[in-house]
């Protein structure tokens, strides 16, 4: 299962049925978790901890060190949930003293060629990050969201579950739960409906998330007004309470 032209550090844990290919360089202080798969020429450094069934494809590079010139070498990591997948290129780096020390991937995402996650992201469950699509440093990514071919999220910024950044989406301020958003600098265009069908979400419960977009984009309600109606909604149509949720996170106001 070990490829004898692989280079594995001693101190390099890799549980049984993980499989690794030639030529790949697997660090000191490096988990990988049962089932999973790392293909040709990929390095990945620690401390970094890979959960189960993942697949990591050939020039990847998983758990090196932040880009970040006040890093100076302090023991931070990365954590990688289960199912997830790194194809070629894509690179994913670990945290940095300022950021608490961590980066963190969930569960059943997908990281296509040339994916970039800086250091002290977080990346929720069941993402997608196409072609060239980057995160800067500290940005949280919630379930769901899908960036689009060289979307870029600005460092700081929080995207709320089940948004889409369209493709070339410069994205400066928090995206807001269910949201759809493109262009430079990112504005908001909807609701994310299609993907929202996608995962079951009902007509009545769409129909909602809309409305509640209007009370937030539609309505000249200031911001403060706009979160205190959507909480009255929230009262009975649960759906709203993730913009409830998220407006009450926000740190770099929100797309406009």
């Amino acid at each position: 299962m070990i490829d004898p032209h692989a280079i594995i550090s001693p101190t390099a844990q890799l549980a049984p049925g993980v499989e690794v290919g030639p030529f790949t360089v697997i660090g000191p202080q490096v988990t990988i978790g049962a089932g999973t798969w790392i293909g040709p020429h990929v390095v990945i450094n620690g401390p970094t901890s890979i959960g189960r069934d993942c697949k990591v494809f050939q020039f990847a590079s998983i758990g090196d060190a932040p880009q970040d010139i006040k890093y100076k070498g302090e023991p931070t990591r990365l954590e990688v949930g289960d199912r997830n997948v790194f194809r070629e290129f894509s690179t994913i780096n670990r945290g940095t003293v300022g950021g608490h020390g961590v980066t963190r991937i969930g569960d059943d995402n997908l990281f296509m060629a040339y994916a970039h996650v800086a250091h002290d992201c977080i990346v929720g469950n069941k993402c997608v990050m196409a072609n060239y699509s980057v995160l800067a440093g500290h940005v949280e990514i919630g379930d769901w969201v899908i960036l689009a071919g060289y979307a870029g999220v600005h460092q700081f910024c929080k995207v709320g579950a089940h948004s889409f950044l369209g493709n070339n989406a410069a994205v400066t301020r928090d995206v807001p739960p269910y949201l759809l958003v493109s262009g430079t600098p990112a504005e908001p265009k909807g609701i994310n409906s299609e993907g929202l069908k996608r995962r079951d979400f009902s007509p009545g419960q769409i129909a909602n998330l809309k409305n509640a977009y209007r009370v937030l984009y539609r309505s000249g309600l200031k911001l403060a007004e706009a979160a205190a109606q959507l909480a009255e909604l929230a009262r009975t149509q649960p759906e709203v309470q993730p913009f409830v949720d998220f407006l009450a996170r926000v740190t770099r106001s929100i797309v406009r």
